[in-house]
């Protein structure tokens, strides 16, 4: 479909940004030339007044980065092969890279003041903005090196995301998918065609994407684990450089989150698997297969069941799944769409997927690629969590404290897709649905808290092993990976021997320690549902008040226990892992 023939309403309203690409262009030549401004407070920030004026320079034009980038983000994705919007969005990351290299003095300047001055600062009524951010530099000064060293590091970020992008290359570009067949024609595999394969009902369709994809990444094994090696000791040596005792310390110190809190997750998930095992051996019993593989773990269970809604039908039962976070929230998912937030369906040249992009003083927007599907449907309640999360920070909280923690990114979403699975389960009668919504639970469950979790565990074995002294190759990669893949899925599945190279096609490595905050998403996620669902509106209210209207004005940990969600005990994993039970435990009897 072209975007011409899509009716404005489906199309989100980009002229809120900018009216047009004069107007950007005008904005981005004015913008250029104030950023060497922030420069005339180097070695100044020890004044009281010049830190203030400083901060106030760097909000303004942050904000006005953000702007650029964002418009050029989301015209580019509108039209991944209109030349405008990729030189836009190009020019808007160099612009903000060059800024960062202007910028990097703020942090270790402040570091380097004294204790009395830092801490008369945090506590003087006319810095309350600041209060969060000065302690954040009192709580990591050990950690903050010169002015000098912090502008090498600065310097080096292409250095360091050089394994990404090669990466991304392998894995995007060089892969020698092989073709298979489908429906009696030849087609060339894809990562999203794969997914699309293994959902299929066609067992030797499963099969032939599995080892197909397996195939093309073993010919590159090789080149794919010497450069997560690198990677791998690329976190290492930065984790070293400032001080850490550890690769995962130094990420869960940059998020302001307890260490305690990856080691708890890892620990009481990877005890607490026999339900897994159970759901993994009801899939087994359902399908009716002498052997379960690891290609037959995302086929629903469930055959001829699932939603077939228009956009306004799925949206309409987005707003009935929501409604018990009140009008006031309802009402703005309305003016969500009616004002043009989101943009609706797919089209030519469209990026794929779905996300949500909050721009600070116009509103956030939504990208979507809605084709009917149940799955579509939990994305527009996701989406538009991420969405409410971005509008009440930015609402309560002033530029510098608006934007919230990727550790608590995903919480909001989640919350959303938990409260419309309720709402669903309580109105449908069709037995078949609800056993399709049922296992659609346990299924969002099973990758997300119990994979995630089992990535996480992988990451951390594989920093542990390099730092101290132990190769990563493919052998000692695919074993450990191996291991785990055994130990989170038990015995009810075949565990294929292509399986033990999936480490090497998940880009979130490349993001050490990234993907763990989605398995305590959904933790906290579940917690805060039942929270909604049991106590009503005055939990509803705390969560509005204490957490998305918060932003990034305390740390994120603090800010779930604000919401009673501490995720350094037990208590928040097992009311998840009970519910993932009490589901499984429903499924069970319908069957």
């Amino acid at each position: 479909m072209k975007r011409s023939e899509v009716q404005q309403k489906d199309l989100w309203r980009t002229e809120d940004i900018f009216t047009s690409a004069v107007e950007w262009e005008k904005e981005f030549s004015e913008v250029n030339k104030a950023l060497p401004s922030i420069l005339s407070y180097k070695g100044k920030l020890g004044d009281k007044y010049e830190f203030m004026a400083c901060m106030e320079l760097n909000s303004g034009i942050m904000q006005r980065l953000e702007r650029l980038y964002c418009y050029a983000h989301l015209k580019h994705d509108e039209n991944g092969s209109d030349e405008t919007g990729l030189g836009f969005y190009s020019r808007a990351e160099n612009l903000y890279m060059h800024y960062c290299t202007y910028s990097s003095f703020i942090t270790p300047e402040l570091g380097e003041l004294d204790e009395v001055t830092l801490s008369a600062y945090q506590s003087d009524p006319d810095l309350k903005t600041y209060s969060y951010m000065l302690s954040e530099i009192r709580r990591s000064k050990r950690h903050i090196l010169s002015a000098a060293e912090e502008r090498l590091l600065a310097l080096g970020q292409t250095v360091y995301s050089g394994f990404t992008n090669v990466f991304g290359m392998i894995n995007n570009v060089d892969m020698p998918f092989p073709k298979i067949d489908i429906n009696g024609k030849k087609t060339r595999l894809t990562h999203g065609l794969y997914s699309q394969c293994l959902c299929s009902p066609d067992v030797n369709l499963r099969k032939k994407a599995f080892e197909g994809m397996y195939k093309a990444i073993g010919s590159l094994i090789n080149t794919v684990a010497a450069n997560y090696a690198a990677s791998v000791a690329k976190d290492n040596f930065l984790a070293t450089a400032r001080g850490y005792k550890s690769a995962v310390e130094k990420s869960t110190d940059s998020d302001n989150v307890p260490g305690e809190v990856y080691t708890k997750l890892v620990k009481t998930v990877g005890e607490n698997l026999e339900p897994v095992h159970r759901y993994v051996a009801l899939r087994k019993k359902i399908m009716g297969v002498e052997k379960l593989h690891m290609y037959d773990l995302y086929v629903s269970v469930i055959k001829d069941a699932d939603l077939k809604l228009s956009f306004d039908e799925a949206f309409e039962l987005v707003l009935k799944g929501l409604a018990p976070m009140g009008d006031e929230y309802v009402g703005l998912l309305k003016t969500a769409r009616a004002n043009r937030w989101m943009d609706v369906y797919e089209t030519e040249n469209k990026r794929s997927g779905a996300y949500s992009m909050g721009v600070t003083g116009v509103h956030p927007f939504v990208l979507l690629n809605y084709s009917s599907t149940a799955h579509d449907v939990f994305t527009i309640a996701h989406e538009l969590g991420h969405s409410l999360h971005s509008y009440y920070s930015s609402k309560n909280q002033d530029y510098v404290n608006a934007d919230y923690s990727i550790f608590v990114a995903e919480v909001a979403s989640t919350v959303n897709e938990v409260l419309l699975l309720n709402y669903m389960l309580k109105n449908e009668t069709n037995p078949d649905m609800r056993k399709f919504l049922l296992s659609y639970y346990l299924d969002m469950f099973r990758t997300t808290l119990f994979r995630q979790t089992m990535f996480a565990e992988f990451e951390l074995t594989a920093h542990t092993m390099a730092q101290s002294g132990k190769p990563l190759t493919v052998e000692s990669l695919s074993r450990e990976y191996y291991k785990l893949n055994k130990k989170y899925y038990g015995t009810s599945v075949v565990h294929d021997k292509q399986i033990k190279l999936e480490w090497a096609r998940i880009p979130h490595f490349y993001s050490a320690f990234y993907v763990y905050k989605y398995a305590t998403g959904i933790t906290s996620a579940v917690n805060i549902a039942h929270a909604i669902l049991s106590e009503g509106e005055s939990a509803v209210r705390r969560y509005k008040e204490k957490f998305l209207s918060a932003g990034g004005s305390k740390s994120p940990y603090d800010i779930l226990c604000d919401v009673g969600v501490d995720l350094k005990t037990d208590e928040p994993y097992r009311i998840a892992m009970d519910e993932f039970a009490k589901t499984l435990d429903e499924l069970e009897k319908l069957f």
